[in-house]
């Protein structure tokens, strides 16, 4: 493995947390840390029957079963790592992993917590507005007790931990941070004779670069760049510069950022939105099968580039660069978000529960994950030396260089009705990318129905 040395980089991601549900009395309370009394003594919170299960299995040999939630785990090693290390540690225990595709994960896990059955154990928590859901109704076990039992450290979170708190309480623990940059394929540019994408390029030099690297008919054709369906890969771009969220009174700011994609798009230099719609692509294998010359797309996908050369599935030469910025904007400016990991209420597992979640956002754990290009909720240089330096991880400096960045801007706030609102973004977006509304038009239907969940006039 080549050695490479990082220069200070930014990479806490903190989030910027708005207020959580309080939670009341509930199944999570009957099952926490063991806690002291008023004479000095300690006593389990969790049940009788709990607690003589777990001896009954230690005591026959027996492994005790965790279950945990991951989604799209078969194409990336974020959550596999981890859990090959823990067994590993932990001979008498077996992880029982419920995967979901990542589309599906929030409604799956819904409906699982809604029944209120005891699996999952442990959930990692996709998307930060759900997490407000689940800590709204009570699904959630507040992890205070456990945090003080073992005088966890939170401060090498650099306070990330801290701000995933609501009023007092910790529902979650920081496990790994990302953000977006842009991917490339150096041997298509080589083919083309084109400079590789700059760690400082404006939006309007990307337009022109995927214009220039679009070549090709039919099945044969490499589109210059790659959209996948998310909204966020309009919206991020309107929120970069951190003057606006996607919680606003008026969205007028994102008109210029739609009337670019869909210019991408009608113009064909990446493909159309309908076609990935309805044929479920996802955007790995876009890039995988070198049908775009870029990609934005967030830092997750390195560890999905190094584990797919790893395994031989691709051979191409890639790289990174810093994501393109607005004009009136220096580089280094990005959007991001945090991936918590917690327990749920309805957990029958309690202790072992949390002793997984404290081994997954640990020190130990994020050089684990480091090594497989994962970028975890402890900010370190060792770690990002780790990656860096990793044997997959593309050569040069310039791609060392594109990930550090000068500001960090969440994708969405913590706003307890993110998820309604995320729901309107999601469905605007579709009918303004499929042409069933002009941008005007869905501009206004997004002011007027966020205007309607707020209660704003």
């Amino acid at each position: 493995m080549r050695k490479k040395q990082l220069a200070a980089m930014l990479m806490a991601g903190i989030v910027t947390c708005g207020a959580l549900a309080a939670c009341g009395s509930k199944p999570a309370e009957n099952q926490g840390a063991a806690q002291s009394t008023d004479s000095g003594s300690e006593k389990s919170a969790g049940t009788s029957e709990e607690s003589s299960t777990e001896g009954e299995q230690e005591a026959s040999g027996e492994k005790q079963v965790l279950s945990v939630t991951t989604w799209d785990n078969e194409s990336t090693p974020q959550f596999q790592a981890v859990i090959d290390a823990y067994e590993e540690k932990n001979a008498n225990v077996e992880i029982k992993i419920i995967d979901t595709s990542a589309d599906e994960y929030n409604n799956s896990l819904g409906i699982s917590l809604s029944a209120a059955q005891a699996d999952p154990d442990v959930i990692w928590v996709k998307d930060m507005g759900s997490m407000l859901q689940m800590v709204d109704k009570e699904q959630l076990l507040a992890l205070d007790d456990y945090i003080a039992k073992d005088n966890l450290d939170l401060s090498v979170y650099k306070g990330a931990a801290e701000q995933l708190m609501y009023n007092g309480k910790s529902y979650s623990l920081p496990y790994r941070n990302d953000w977006y940059v842009l991917y490339y394929n150096k041997d298509l540019f080589d083919a083309a004779n084109v400079p590789y994408p700059s760690n400082d390029m404006t939006w309007e030099e990307y337009y022109e670069l995927a214009a220039k690297m679009t070549s090709g008919e039919g099945s044969e054709k490499v589109y210059g760049s790659h959209n996948h369906t998310w909204q966020a890969l309009v919206t991020n771009w309107a929120v970069q510069d951190g003057k606006n969220t996607v919680v606003e009174k008026d969205y007028s700011f994102m008109k210029s950022w739609y009337e670019d994609a869909l210019a991408l798009q009608d113009n064909g230099y990446i493909q159309d939105y309908s076609t990935l719609k309805t044929a479920n692509i996802h955007y790995s294998s876009v890039f995988k099968n070198q049908q775009c010359a870029m990609m934005p797309m967030g830092t997750w996908f390195i560890a999905t580039m190094m584990q797919s050369q790893e395994e031989g599935e691709t051979n191409f030469n890639w790289g990174v660069a810093t994501l393109p910025h607005p004009k009136d904007t220096e580089a280094g400016y990005t959007v991001g978000a945090l991936t918590p990991i917690a327990i749920s209420a309805f957990t029958d597992q309690a202790d072992l529960a949390w002793d997984f979640v404290k081994f997954a956002s640990s020190e130990e754990a994020a050089e684990i994950l480091a090594k497989q290009g994962v970028f975890t909720g402890i900010p370190s240089d060792s770690a990002l030396q780790t990656i860096a330096s990793a044997e997959r991880f593309p050569e040069g400096e310039s791609n060392v260089e594109a990930l550090s960045y000068t500001h960090y801007s969440f994708d969405r706030p913590l706003d307890p009705q993110i998820e309604e609102i995320r729901t309107v973004l999601d469905e605007v977006h579709e009918m303004i990318m499929i042409h069933s509304y002009s941008v005007d038009e869905g501009i206004a239907e997004l002011t007027e129905r966020v205007a309607e969940i707020k209660g704003w006039e």
